[in-house]
This record gives structure tokens, sequence and C-alpha cells, in this order.
């Protein structure tokens, strides 16, 4: 189930945190921004901050930029568009369009921005793998993996396939 270095475990920590962050968009609306809005129009969205995973959702108002910037405090992240008309810079590759259902895989450090190249506001879910604690409670860790497994399990049901 793992490759010896437990990266089955983190991916399956990553996809359960997202879909259930996907069922939870009005706990965005209840939380204070994570960073203000450095970017005009771009409002970023803490849901999680632990020691091993964060979440954010950004909304971005039409014509906004995410400008390039890096996350050098995570293993990697997943970037996934919610909702809106996206177009993901990564790198000096150009920048490519990015729809609902989509996911992509940032490595530490990776460059990267985007835009909503839209008309109306648009939405983004970052799920953060970081270095994280120790993990010295194995216990707690099952019942997390448990809950995302029955998660992701219902994301299937309700879409027919998992993302």
């Amino acid at each position: 189930m793992t490759d010896g270095r437990g990266n089955s475990k983190r991916r399956a920590i990553a996809a359960g945190v997202l879909a259930l962050a996907l069922w939870l968009p009005s706990l965005a609306a209840a939380q204070a921004p994570a960073q203000g809005e450095a970017d005009p129009g771009v409002r970023p969205t803490r849901l999680i901050d632990r020691a091993e995973v964060r979440v954010s959702r950004v909304e971005l108002q039409p014509g906004a930029t995410r400008r390039v910037h890096t996350h050098n405090d995570v293993q990697f992240h997943l970037w996934v568009p919610m909702t809106g008309t996206l177009q993901l810079s990564i790198g000096s590759e150009a920048p490519v369009p990015a729809a609902s259902g989509q996911a992509f895989f940032l490595k530490r450090g990776t460059p990267h921005g985007f835009k909503n190249v839209g008309t109306s506001p648009a939405a983004v879910l970052e799920v953060f793998v970081k270095d994280g604690a120790p993990n010295a409670n194995r216990g707690q860790h099952q019942d997390e993996l448990a809950a995302l497994a029955l998660g992701l399990a219902a994301l299937e049901r309700e879409h027919g396939h998992v993302p």
C-alpha cells in the first residue's frame, strides 16, 4: 500500500483533506483571510493549518492575478481549481488553462502563479503537505486516515470518481 517512504499515506491524507474541504466551502466565508489581500482581488482563506497539512481556499475576482511565488515550507502541494476560468503558470512554462476537476502537483519551491481569466469569481483549493511533526501518535493518524477514507468514498459516490 505504500512505497516504503509513506508516500501513499501522504497522498491519501492530501486527497481526503481535499475531499472534505470541497464539502465545506461555507467554512471559508466564516474564517478570516489567511494573509489578507497581498494581490488585489485575491483572497486566501486558511481552512486547516496543522503540523502536517495546511489547506487554503483562494478566491479570485475576474481579472485578478496571484503573482508568481513559491512555497519552501512544504514537501509538495496540490493546486485544485474549484470554480471559474483560470490559468496556471508553473516555472518558466507558458500559462495553461485550469478547469474545475483538474489537479496540479507542485514540488517544494516550484515557482507558480495563477489568474482568473473569466468574467465571474473563481476559487482554488490548495492542499499543502508539510514536513510535519514526528508521527509519535500513530493511533490518532489511523483514525484520521479512516475519516479521510470515508470522505473519499462519499465523494466517489457523489461524482462517480475521485479526482
